[in-house]
């Protein structure tokens, strides 16, 4: 069972991102404050969670909550400022939009721009060690798949209903066939395998089905 918090003493908001690795759409971040006596017997990374199981933990989450958000940063700003900054940037906004201010934030990864005069913890793998994370994973994802899911009605060629913009084979040869679209990263090698992200990191969170 995961962790409920990092620092009893402090009111605690986990963060995580998703869509790091994607080809096209934005990155999304979710920041989420849980009681400190939250407990629950399978809330994980989103990742090693099955569609249904993520869905009825969202309704969950956002019951039992003291708070939550989810923020994005769209291709356009990913192109401008890289997807390293944009993933932080993601988390920021989550964090302004939180109802309950945060005294201490809880970060997914081993990487952070640190948020005004809220100190933060950096937490590998984190979403598999604490709820909050794990819960904001969660969050993430599910609004993130749900995007994407429908912008595919819009483009279809790319079948974004079952990749969410990864980078798969089939992603890859539509993007060949009929070019990018306006949600499409530019910045990344669309047509290459050896893209600017590393392997882990296009393949982070490749739950999407």
């Amino acid at each position: 069972m995961l962790k409920a918090y990092y620092n009893i003493d402090v009111v605690e908001a986990g963060l995580d991102e998703v869509g790091r690795g994607c080809l096209a759409g934005p990155v999304v971040a979710a920041a989420v404050i849980l009681p400190r006596d939250y407990k629950h017997s399978f809330l994980n990374d989103s990742k090693q969670l099955t569609k249904v199981q993520r869905l009825d933990l969202e309704k969950e989450i956002i019951r039992e909550s003291i708070s939550w958000a989810v923020a994005e940063v769209d291709n356009i700003e990913i192109d401008k400022i890289n997807i390293l900054k944009a993933s932080f940037l993601a988390m920021h906004r989550a964090v302004d939009k939180l109802r309950t201010k945060p005294e201490h934030l809880l970060v997914d990864g081993n990487r952070f721009t640190p948020y005004p005069m809220i100190p933060h913890t950096c937490i590998i793998k984190g979403d598999a060690h604490y709820l909050s994370i794990a819960a904001a994973s969660v969050l993430a994802k599910n609004y993130r798949d749900e995007l994407m899911s429908n912008l595919s009605v819009h483009f279809p060629h790319y079948g974004w209903e079952h990749n969410v913009g990864y980078p798969t084979i089939h992603h890859r040869k539509a993007i060949g066939l009929h070019g990018p679209c306006p949600y499409h990263r530019m910045t990344f090698k669309l047509l290459k395998e050896d893209s600017d992200q590393s392997a882990e990191e296009a393949t982070e969170d490749l739950g999407f089905l």
